[in-house]
C-alpha cells in the first residue's frame, strides 16, 4: 500500500464512524489519503476528524464558500489510484447506479479513470430489497468492486447481513487489489524518463534555460507507476515532486549532468520516454564568480549540448523501446517524422506552442503522435494527465 493513493468517499450512514479508523489503518499502511464527503455524512462523522487523520484538506461541496476557491472533481478523480467509497448506502447507490450526479462525492466517480471500490451498509431489509439488489448488480456490470456487506448487529437493533465489512477487512481487500492491478503489458517494466528542463551556467547566478515546467514528464511518470512499471525519472529542475515505492528520482541540472545519468541508466531499461526539453546550448566557459554588469553589451560563445535522444537511440537493443518529444512551430509532422527516423525512435510525440494553452508552463497539451509503423494519431487539447493516458496507451499498441 505505500505510496498508494486512496480516495476515500463517504456516504451518510451510521457506519461512517468506522471510517476514522480505516483511515488510520491505510495510513499506517504507507497509502496517501483523501477524503470526499457527502453533505449529509458529516452529521455522522466531522470532517475535521478525518482532515487531522489523513493530513488532508475533506472536499464536501464543489466550492467554499466562504473563500469561493473550487474544489475540482476531475483533479481529485485523476489524483486517485482508487476511489474507495465507504461507507455506501443505499440512497448514494441508487445515485451511482443510474449516473445521478447532484454532489461533489458523485460527480467525481462519474469522473474517475481508474477504479472504484465500494462497501455498503444498510439495515437489513434494505440490504435484501430488491431493487438493492438489482443496483448492485448494476454498478458491478459498470466495472465497479463491491466488497460485501457483513453479517452482524445493526443499527436498528437486527441481527443480519448489511453491516459494513470491518476497516481491516476492507484494507486487506485493497492491499488484494493493488497487489493484482498491475497492467499486463506494462506491469514490471522499466521505465526511464526524463523531464524538465536544463540549465546551462554562465556564471554561479545566471544561466541558459527554456520554460519547461517538468509536467508532462512527471504525468507520464505517474501513470506508469499506477500501471505496476518501475520508474526511474531523470529530472532536471523543477518545483514539482513525486513520491513512489517504484520510482526512483535523479535530480539534475545541466545537460552533461542527465547524459550521464542517462548513460548510467539506460541498459538497465525497456522502455525509454525522453520528454526533457534539454537546452540546446551551453556557454563554452562558465565564469567561477559572477560577471559584474560593467559593459553595455556582453558576448558569450556557445556550443552544442549533446543529443541525449540520439544517444539513447544509437544505443537501443532490440528489446527496448524509445519514445521522444518535439517541440515545432513550422512543418510540424515532417520535421517529427525526420526526428523519428534519424534518432532510431519507436514513437514521436509533437506538439507545437502555435497552439493555444498547448507546450510549455500549461497544465494542458495538444499532440500528435507518430510511431515506426507510419501510424499518426491526433489529440484534441487535454490535462496533461490524460495526454500521458493517451502516450502510454499507444505505446501499448506498438509493445503488443
Amino acid at each position: 500500500m505505500k505510496g498508494k493513493r486512496v480516495l476515500l468517499g463517504i456516504t451518510a450512514g451510521i457506519a461512517a464512524y468506522k471510517t476514522a479508523y480505516l483511515v488510520r489503518i491505510l495510513k499506517k499502511k504507507g497509502a496517501d489519503v483523501k477524503c470526499i464527503m457527502t453533505p449529509a455524512s458529516s452529521d455522522f462523522i466531522s470532517p475535521l476528524v478525518l482532515s487531522t487523520l489523513s493530513g488532508h484538506p475533506v472536499s464536501i461541496e464543489f466550492w467554499n464558500k466562504k473563500d469561493g476557491t473550487w474544489n475540482n472533481h476531475v483533479e481529485l478523480a485523476l489524483w486517485a489510484d482508487v476511489m474507495l467509497i465507504a461507507p455506501l448506502t443505499a440512497n448514494s447507490l441508487s445515485k451511482i447506479a443510474h449516473g445521478a450526479c447532484d454532489n461533489l462525492l458523485l460527480a467525481t466517480y462519474l469522473s474517475m479513470k481508474s477504479s472504484t471500490i465500494v462497501a455498503p451498509a444498510m439495515d437489513l431489509d434494505m440490504y435484501a430489497h430488491p431493487t438493492t439488489k438489482e443496483n448492485l448488480s448494476r454498478i458491478a456490470k459498470h466495472g465497479v468492486t463491491i466488497i460485501p456487506a457483513e453479517e452482524g448487529e445493526l443499527a436498528s437493533g437486527l441481527h443480519g447481513e448489511g453491516r459494513m465489512a470491518e476497516p481491516e477487512t476492507i484494507a486487506a481487500f485493497l492491499e488484494d487489489y493493488f497487489a493484482k492491478r498491475k497492467d499486463p503489458v506494462l506491469g514490471n517494466k522499466h521505465v526511464l524518463i526524463t523531464a524538465g528542463p536544463t540549465f546551462e551556467a554562465i556564471d554561479p547566478v545566471r544561466f541558459i534555460g527554456n520554460h519547461s515546467s517538468g509536467k508532462m514528464g512527471y504525468a507520464i511518470a505517474n501513470r506508469f507507476l499506477y500501471l505496476g512499471a518501475k520508474v526511474t525519472l531523470i529530472s532536471g529542475p523543477t518545483n514539482l515532486d513525486l513520491e513512489h515505492p517504484e520510482l526512483k528520482l535523479i535530480r539534475v541540472n545541466s545537460a552533461d549532468e542527465m547524459l550521464s545519468e542517462v548513460q548510467k541508466e539506460w541498459s538497465h531499461a525497456d522502455i525509454g520516454v525522453f520528454a526533457a526539453a534539454v537546452a540546446d546550448y551551453k556557454p563554452v566557459n562558465r565564469s567561477k564568480q559572477k560577471i559584474k554588469k560593467s559593459e553595455n553589451e556582453l558576448e558569450l560563445t556557445l556550443v552544442k549540448n549533446p543529443d541525449i535522444l540520439k544517444w539513447a537511440g544509437e544505443n537501443k537493443n532490440s528489446h527496448q523501446a524509445l519514445i521522444g518529444f518535439a517541440l515545432e512551430t513550422e512543418n510540424v509532422v515532417d520535421n517529427a517524422k525526420g526526428k523519428l527516423v534519424a534518432k532510431n525512435l519507436d514513437m514521436i510525440v509533437v506538439n507545437t506552442p502555435n497552439d493555444e494553452n498547448a507546450a510549455f508552463g500549461y497544465d494542458t497539451n495538444k499532440i500528435t503522435i507518430l510511431d515506426r509503423h507510419n501510424n499518426q494519431e491526433d489529440f484534441e487539447l487535454k490535462s496533461k494527465e490524460l495526454v500521458a493516458v493517451d502516450i502510454i496507451e499507444h505505446l501499448k499498441k506498438i509493445l503488443k
